[in-house]
């Protein structure tokens, strides 16, 4: 399944490849304080393949908190945060947000609360690189 995303404006956009055709696509919405004032509700597919495109680059703003070990990419024109990003020893993992997503079903979101404020840094990245998307492209 390809699902293609973007914030509202255009300038940050994304195509994943998901791979296998999932029958649902969990949607966590996590309870951290930069995500419940956005909205955020992360999506991943450790297997799948992550194209990102950014029309212009300086209307990025990379945003990290907390434990610094993710970067938010906040649209500046449009204020929309499609996804976040992790670099784990040298390697690129993403999550992407199911509010962006444009053609899919909303009956095939399958809704759950996140809370990760307690875990531990080593504890995150280690679930970072199991569950989020492992092939993270730029162009």
């Amino acid at each position: 399944m390809l699902i293609e995303g973007r914030c509202h404006c255009g300038n940050i956009s994304f195509s994943l490849r998901w791979e296998p055709d999932p029958e649902e696509i969990p949607a966590r919405a996590c309870d951290c304080s930069f995500c419940a004032r956005h909205g955020g509700v992360w999506t991943s597919c450790p297997d799948g393949y992550l194209r990102v495109s950014v029309q212009d680059a300086a209307l990025v703003s990379r945003y990290a908190f907390g434990t610094r070990t993710a970067e938010f990419h906040v649209c500046a024109r449009c204020g929309v945060v499609p996804l976040v990003t992790s670099t784990i020893d040298g390697h690129g993992y993403a999550v992407v947000n199911v509010n962006v997503f444009e053609g899919v079903e909303p009956a095939r979101l399958k809704h759950s609360a996140a809370s990760f404020g307690e875990e531990e840094a080593d504890v995150r990245l280690a679930r970072r690189q199991r569950y989020w998307i492992r092939h993270v492209e730029f162009v």
